[in-house]
């Protein structure tokens, strides 16, 4: 059995980590409502031009001139997988559920005979991927210094991934982030990047024409960069209101974790003083009947 000493320790210990958990939890709280109303602003956008290049991918006829972020390299053998995490933890399951997310693609698609390559955003993938795919790291794109995703962060990523497509380093990229929905709900994502994915439910065969103007190979040029940026922007939002969510639920559950070990110590200690005590008397009463 712990000492008096030890217990009442233990309890001024919880009670200084506790105090810590609730610091972080109302830091989270407030980030979460900038985070999460940036996230929220920039996804429609997002969504549409997503959907509006995904349409325009079935549409255009594919010649030697159509940039490679919307025909591809013609090949479908070297898959980078672009892993948007956190640099930092105590944000519960955030960061393992997209990496998890990740390596559910990556064993499908070595399953199928696929290169895999991973580019990593943020710190907290490393580790993992370093574990289980040593060697398969092309690049990782340090967010320690960015304290709010920017848009100029999403072009940087964007103009490093165009310059590996141009050098043929691979063939399809995918995206991996994690989606807000709530602090105590986040949903990790798959998402093509490169190519732009056609529209399966597009009709083939239509007539309809599509016109361009000034020109078809000026006006995808701009697009498709451009698309691209915005559809890393948004992950990185998504990730940031994500992270803030987590943090805030997991620094809640520790808050109250520490309440009830406290809780238990105090009885514990309250119950050992007594038994204390209680011995002490009994030693003095039976000293005071020898006399």
């Amino acid at each position: 059995m712990a000492s008096l000493k030890e217990l009442k320790d233990r309890i001024g210990s919880v009670k200084s980590t506790q105090k810590i958990t609730k610091a972080k939890q109302m830091v989270a709280a407030a980030k979460l409502r900038k985070a999460q109303a940036a996230a929220e602003s920039a996804r429609p956008y997002a969504e549409r031009l997503e959907s509006v290049m995904t349409s325009l991918a079935s549409k255009v006829s594919i010649s030697a001139d159509t940039p490679k972020l919307l025909a591809g390299t013609g090949k479908k053998q070297k898959h980078l997988l672009v892993v948007a995490t956190s640099d930092r933890g105590l944000c519960g399951a955030f960061n393992t559920n997209i990496v998890k997310e990740a390596r559910q693609k990556a064993e499908a698609l070595k399953a199928e005979g696929k290169d895999v390559a991973f580019y990593l955003i943020g710190k907290k993938a490393k580790p993992i991927i370093n574990r289980f795919y040593p060697g398969t790291i092309d690049h990782h794109f340090d967010t320690g210094d960015i304290k709010n995703p920017h848009y100029d962060d999403a072009k940087e990523i964007t103009e490093d991934l165009v310059a590996r497509l141009d050098r043929n380093e691979f063939d399809v990229a995918w995206l991996f982030y994690s989606k807000f929905k709530s602090a105590l709900v986040q949903e990790p994502q798959t998402q093509q990047i490169i190519p732009v994915p056609v529209d399966e439910d597009a009709d083939a065969t239509s007539a309809v024409a599509v016109e361009y103007e000034p020109d078809e190979e000026e006006i995808l040029s701009e697009l498709l960069p451009r698309n691209l940026s915005i559809q890393l922007f948004r992950a990185l939002l998504e990730n940031a209101a994500s992270e803030q969510g987590a943090s805030m639920t997991a620094m809640d559950n520790a808050t109250r974790n520490a309440g009830e070990l406290i809780d238990k110590l105090t009885i514990e200690y309250n119950r050992s003083r007594q038994a204390a005590i209680t011995t002490e008397l009994v030693e003095i009463i039976s000293g005071a009947e020898a006399l």
